[in-house]
C-alpha cells in the first residue's frame, strides 16, 4: 500500500498556514494592492501585439491590446504578473472595463486598425461592461465591426450558455470574437458545433518550436484543418522563430502572432509616428 508523501509541513498544527501558503497570500495581497493603486490613479494602458497574416507576416492583420498596469515606478508591468491574483476578483471585472474601454478609444481614433480585446466570461454579467460598450458604441457608431473580443476556452467551459447568448447578441452589432488559448485546459471540440467563433487562437504550447516537435505538427494541423471547414480563422501564437513559421504557415494557419512579428508594446506604430510627427 503506498503512503502519502509526507513535506516539510506536513506536522503544521489545522488551521495553521505553512511558510510557502503565507508567502503566496503576502505576495497576492500585495499584488492586488499594486492592481487597485493602478485603477484608482489611472494607471492602465494597453500593450499592442500584431497579429500578421501567415502569407505575407509584414502585414498585420489585426492587433491585441493587452492590459498593464504601472506600478508605483511607473513600471509596465505584464498581464501575467497580476491576473493570476485578481482574475476572480473586483477587480478583474474593472481591468476588463478598462480594457474595453481603452480598446475602443483606439478604435474610435484610429480608423485603419482592427483590434482584439480580452475579457472574461465573469464580465458579461457586469453592468459597467455593458454600459462601457453602449457609451463607445453611441461616440463611434462605426468602430464594432472592428472590435474582436477576445474569451478564453476556460470561460467557455465554466459558463457555455451565457457566453453563447453573449456572443450572439454581440455578433448581430457586427462584433467578432476569438476563442483564446484553444488547447490550454480542457479541451472541447463542441466549440467548433456549438459557438459561432470567428477567430481561433491555439495555445503556444503546442506552436513553440514546432519545427522539431512532430507530434504537436499533427495536431496544429488538425485544428487548421477545423478551422478551414468551420470556416474560422485560425491564429497561431508565441511563435518566435522563422522556421515555426515557415511550419505554421505550410499547416494551413492564416494568422501568426508572436515576438518574432513584434512584441507587445504601449507605443504602436500610429502613436509612434504621432510622436515622430511633433518631434519634427
Amino acid at each position: 500500500m503506498r503512503h502519502k508523501r509526507k513535506g516539510r509541513f506536513a506536522n503544521i498544527p489545522e488551521g495553521q498556514t505553512s511558510p510557502l501558503e503565507s508567502a503566496v497570500h503576502s505576495r497576492d495581497g500585495t499584488t492586488m494592492d499594486m492592481v487597485k493603486e493602478a485603477i484608482e490613479h489611472k494607471q492602465v494602458r494597453l500593450a499592442y501585439q500584431p497579429v500578421v497574416s501567415a502569407k505575407d507576416t509584414k502585414k498585420p492583420v489585426f492587433y491585441e491590446g493587452l492590459i498593464r498596469v504601472l506600478d508605483e515606478t511607473g513600471r509596465v508591468i505584464p498581464a501575467k504578473d497580476f491576473m493570476g491574483a485578481v482574475a476572480h476578483t473586483d477587480l478583474g471585472r474593472q481591468l476588463d472595463c478598462l480594457a474595453l474601454e481603452l480598446g475602443l478609444h483606439t478604435l474610435g481614433t484610429q480608423p485603419t486598425i482592427r483590434l482584439s480585446i480580452n475579457m472574461s466570461g465573469r464580465s458579461i454579467g457586469y453592468s459597467r461592461w455593458m454600459n462601457s460598450f453602449r457609451r463607445g458604441l453611441k461616440r463611434w457608431p462605426d468602430i464594432a465591426d472592428r472590435l474582436i473580443l477576445e474569451i478564453s476556452e476556460s470561460s467557455v467551459n465554466e459558463l457555455p450558455e451565457i457566453v453563447a447568448d453573449f456572443m450572439d447578441d454581440l455578433q448581430l452589432q457586427g462584433v467578432s470574437f476569438a476563442l483564446d488559448d484553444y488547447g490550454a485546459g480542457k479541451t472541447s471540440f463542441r466549440v467548433f458545433k456549438d459557438f459561432y467563433f470567428d477567430i481561433l487562437k491555439l495555445d503556444g504550447q503546442f506552436t513553440k518550436n514546432i519545427h522539431t516537435d512532430s507530434e504537436n505538427q499533427i495536431i496544429a494541423k488538425s485544428i487548421a484543418f477545423l478551422g478551414n471547414q468551420f470556416d474560422i480563422y485560425t491564429v497561431a501564437g508565441r511563435v518566435e522563430t522563422p522556421k515555426d513559421a515557415e511550419v505554421l504557415r505550410d499547416l494551413g494557419f492564416d494568422c501568426l502572432q508572436g515576438f518574432l512579428f513584434g512584441s507587445p508594446s504601449v507605443t504602436p506604430p500610429w502613436k509612434e509616428k504621432k510622436k515622430n510627427k511633433s518631434a519634427a
